[in-house]
């Protein structure tokens, strides 16, 4: 963690304003978590102390500051210490345990701004008919703070609440009201910068101590904590590790349900789809105070803040803790796993209503009554417990964070992937997870609501043959979207024959798309994402059993209640459709399964305006569908015509699936993409993520069936099996992305928008791709309309027919007319030759080339000028001897390049003093010893990859600097290929 330049923008809480590179709304942590419980005992000092004493044990998981003393977050969370409260001195009375509430509040630092939002949270209380009691001064030591914590450190009160005659579970829907309109008001507020205002906790049942603190920073900071009536059966705890964050005092753990260690890949996708499905709840408990809390989701949280945001709705809503678990984080359920048919029912049900928060989880969770722990379907986090006889449970992100003797223990473990630790404090047990799973997934029939409601292409009514496309249209087809003679030969033909993607080298050197002179597809705008250090991928080859290609289409309901209409969905195996399912879509009967075509067409020759106008009307026109009963919307380009281009399917997709959220229809209607464009995996990716509920790419199939008909594949094969092989490929590849991101099941991946923009313009992202990273600008509606005119007029030429070749495209082999590369031919050349006669001159030549970027423009560094200065004087700069040993090569693997240039790389490294890398897969341990001459072999940076290839203790002892390799790209099928 660094301690940011205060010249920069920050609000009062310490969060900095998107500005330049940085957004705050791509936060994320990594961190210890853990509980300790009792069963059998009555509330204790003593459980919180051991909390603290699990805080403190975990405190290397956490971080400090450059001032070596803030800390990134720490917290406890505890049942609320009624006769701790009772003999504090306060200037109120107090009711009867459980009936008053007590809010942890974070207030403005400012005096009349913190009298102001208490004022304001006061008056919201009355109207709402449970009073504030009082308020007290939480006693702080601010001494102990660091720099950057006690610089953004805000005040710091409890309030206490009147239940007055409400129930308690109605009582806590209030107090959730009360917090969600002080919240929403203050925030609101334009006149000063209330941002430090926060509620860590407002219930009847439990109380959070939190703030930006390090974990034994915490009982000393909050002397509370320390005194021996401050009471509870159970302690959640927390140490927080902002991996790329700037920690705040709000966005340290415990959140007023949960506690979290791991990454929601999903988060813009969840946050989509919760705006999409707020317009349609509907509560009866909440009744008319439901609109009170919109927007559930609080989005300027951390993925941690959020996701205990969407867990608190459910359970407000009348859903137990652990139902909501189970929904948000269900477990793997796929054909090939061994459960009761029950529990794989319940899991398919609330598939159909909301789609996993995915990503590495271990999440510790308490409502007062229930307090457990669960993991994500991959067990990507750790999580272990003990069991003593005496009842006490203690949990954390590793063991040894307690003492006991061997004779106190009666059961040690730790929690597998997907399953659940729940402890009953009410009943004074543990709930084994087979029965509180087979308690849930049986209160309502959810398998006979499965099998009586499901609605499958299979189920649809069989069209008649589809004929195969015209040669001559096919032709006009794939010149007006885009294909080239390298699609066909090197994506299109292996898919078809292998049934998985083309294997190819790394490195890429074409230009970027918003640098090319030549007309580009939008998706090669756009580069996807991928888990990084504490996010790990999965391999989608050996892990597999996890990941699910499922999708649900069509009408969602409201999410807050339960019905069999809820699952009256079309239920897809993949999201890939072929022209007979289409065919069976448009001719459906079904009466949930209602289909309405939008053409994604603009005016041939028209410019960004009219491409403009050409969505509009799609917008419009998809309203108005909807409106009318329409379940499915099905975007198609198929009437492409010598007047009419088709709009960029991705920029029509992700558009309607924004404008649809904005007015509060998406969930009304699945959204279906019937694209000539779409033929990578990328290109799939892209759609789904944005939006897209399935996808017919109808030129690609018809594609693939020419040529097979006409031998040009690898083998000879029957049309319908070339296709079957290309989806085949399709699907492993949308494995292969989603496992990049750690992502398990297609449904996270809808709308979930993990990828950045590499040239579009600030608007285009606003209108159309909101909330998508796009650092550097670029282009708007006018060059788009302008690259689908260029492939539109190869398709129809002013005079006679279109071009019997196709584009030779030149993006993954350089060709004449094709695109440029940042390597040109006669820079390969001019290299070879200077190599192999050994001429300084023709090296010249070729470093001339090569450091001509501004020629090449193919990178972004091409753009960049230096500035010209005076000249430094040479005694001024430091000597050459000093400034070598900073460089450092790049890390290539042994078998990623010849021995002989392995080793010649780390000869001249070391020869200047500088450092080369081993890469992955070790070193041969002769390289340890120095040649005869006095040079050296030996790499000085050692890489240790997730693999561990070639790690052994000598291989260790020789390096100078370890470099950690945590997404390891070694896997067959590929980069880094391994044999077999």
């Amino acid at each position: 963690m660094t301690n940011p330049n205060r010249s920069t923008r920050f609000n009062a809480a310490g969060v900095p304003e998107h500005r330049g590179l940085y957004n705050p709304a791509y936060e994320h942590d990594s961190c210890g978590v853990g509980f300790v419980a009792t069963l059998y005992a009555e509330p204790s000092h003593s459980i919180v102390e051991k909390g603290i004493r699990i805080l403190v044990n975990l405190e290397h998981r956490g971080a400090i500051g450059g001032d070596k003393s803030t800390g990134d977050g720490a917290g406890i969370l505890t049942r609320i210490p009624d006769t701790f409260f009772r003999l504090a001195g306060l200037s109120f009375s107090l009711p009867q345990r459980g009936d008053y509430a007590v809010g942890m509040a974070f207030l403005p630092s400012d005096p009349k701004l913190a009298e102001q939002c208490a004022r304001t949270f006061e008056r919201i209380a009355r109207e709402e008919g449970h009073p504030v009691l009082g308020w007290r001064n939480v006693p702080h030591n601010e001494t102990i703070l660091g720099d950057l914590s006690r610089s953004t450190k805000p005040g710091i009160a409890q309030c206490f609440l009147d239940r007055g005659a409400a129930g308690t579970d109605a009582f806590e829907r209030k107090l959730y009201v009360i917090r969600r309109l002080a919240e929403k008001e203050i925030s609101a507020r334009t006149d000063a910068d209330c941002s430090q205002f926060y509620i860590s906790s407002l219930s009847s049942k439990t109380l959070v101590y939190k703030g930006l603190l390090t974990g034994s920073q915490l009982p000393t900071f909050y002397p509370d904590l320390q005194e021996d009536l401050f009471a509870s059966p159970f302690a959640i705890v927390h140490q927080r590790y902002s991996t790329n964050t700037l920690p705040t005092w709000h966005l340290a753990h415990p959140f007023r349900f949960i506690a979290h260690n791991g990454e929601i890949n999903t988060l813009r996708g969840n946050i989509n789809r919760m705006r999409g499905r707020e317009p349609q709840m509907v509560s009866e408990l909440f009744g008319e105070d439901l609109e009170k809390i919109k927007p559930a989701l609080i989005e300027t949280g951390s993925d941690s803040a959020i996701l205990d945001n969407g867990l608190e709705l459910l359970v407000m809503a009348g859903r137990s803790l652990p139902h909501a678990i189970m929904m948000m984080v269900p477990e793997a359920f796929g054909p090939k796993y061994q459960m009761s048919e029950d529990k794989r029912a319940f899991y398919e049900y609330h598939s159909a209503i909301m789609e996993p928060w995915d990503g590495p989880a271990a999440m510790v969770f308490t409502d007062g009554r229930y307090i457990g722990a669960t993991l994500d379907r991959n067990g990507l986090r750790p999580a272990r417990y003990t069991v003593t006889r005496e009842g006490m449970i203690v949990l954390a992100s590793e063991t040894g964070v307690m003492d006991f003797h061997p004779d106190e223990i009666v059961q040690r473990g730790r929690l597998q992937p997907g399953k659940m630790l729940l402890l009953d404090l009410q009943q004074k047990r543990i709930v084994p997870d087979n029965e509180i799973k087979a308690k849930i997934s049986r209160q309502k029939p959810y398998r006979h609501w499965v099998k009586d409601n499901r609605i499958e292409m299979r189920g649809l009514f069989a069209p008649p043959e589809i004929l195969p496309e015209d040669p001559e249209v096919l032709l006009r087809q794939q010149h007006a979207f885009g294909y080239s003679e390298e699609d066909l030969r090197m994506i299109i033909a292996p898919m078809a024959s292998q049934g998985q993607e083309a294997v190819g080298s790394m490195g890429d050197d074409a230009a970027l798309a918003v640098l090319s002179d030549r007309p580009h597809l939008l998706y090669n705008y756009f580069k996807q994402l991928f888990a990084q250090v504490t996010n790990p991928p999965i391999d989608p080859l050996r892990e597999e059993l996890v990941m699910s290609l499922r999708a649900f289409v069509g009408r969602e309901k409201n999410l807050l209640d339960e019905t069999p209409a809820h699952y009256r969905m079309l239920k897809l195996p993949h999201p890939i459709l072929t022209p007979e399912d289409m065919a069976r879509l448009r001719m459906a009967s079904h009466p949930d399964v209602v289909t309405r075509e939008i053409d994604i067409l603009f005016p041939a020759g028209g410019s960004g305006k009219a491409l403009e106008a050409a969505l509009k009307t799609v917008f419009v026109q998809a309203e108005k569908h909807v409106d009318e009963g329409a379940t499915l919307l099905i975007l198609t380009d198929r009437n492409t015509s010598r007047e009419r281009a088709p709009i960029p399917a991705l920029l029509a997709t992700s558009g309607l699936h924004h404008h649809l959220i904005r007015r509060g229809l998406r969930t009304q209607a699945g959204i279906i993409v019937e694209t000539g464009e779409a033929r990578e995996v990328m290109h799939y990716a892209l759609l789904v993520g944005y939006g897209a509920n399935a996808i017919c790419p109808y030129v690609a199939f018809s594609t693939v069936r020419a040529m097979a008909e006409g031998q040009l594949l690898e083998r000879t094969m029957l049309p319908g099996d070339a296709v079957d092989a290309y989806i085949a490929a399709v699907k492993k590849g949308l494995l292969k992305i989603l496992s990049k991101m750690g992502i398990s099941t297609i449904r996270s991946y809808f709308g979930a928008q993990i990828f950045e923009a590499v040239g579009l313009g600030r608007d285009v992202i606003h209108r159309y791709f909101c909330g998508t990273a796009s650092r550097i600008g670029g282009i708007g509606l006018d060059e788009m309309a302008a690259e689908a005119n260029a492939r539109h007029v190869r398709a129809w030429p002013a005079a006679g027919a279109p071009n019997r070749l196709l584009d030779p495209g030149g993006i993954y082999q350089i060709r004449v007319g094709g695109e440029k590369h940042l390597w040109p031919p006669e820079a390969i050349y001019k290299l070879q030759q200077a190599v192999r006669t050994d001429d300084y001159g023709v090296f010249k030549e070729f470093s001339a080339i090569i450091n001509d970027h501004s020629r090449q423009r193919a990178t972004l560094r091409s753009l960049f000028r230096f500035r010209k200065n005076e000249p430094v004087p040479i005694d001024e700069v430091e000597p050459v001897e000093k400034i070598t040993p900073r460089f450092v090569t790049a890390a290539m693997s042994f078998g990623s390049i010849s021995k002989e240039a392995h080793e010649t790389i780390a000869v001249a490294m070391n020869r200047i003093g500088g450092r080369s890398n081993s890469g992955e897969g070790g070193e041969d341990p002769a390289r340890y010893h120095p040649l005869p001459n006095g040079d050296s072999l030996r790499s000085k940076i050692k890489q240790v990859a997730s693999g561990r290839f070639g790690v052994t203790i000598e291989y260790l002892v020789n390096a100078d600097e370890l470099q950690i390799k945590m997404a390891q790209g070694a896997k067959p099928g590929e980069g880094g290929q391994l044999p077999g």
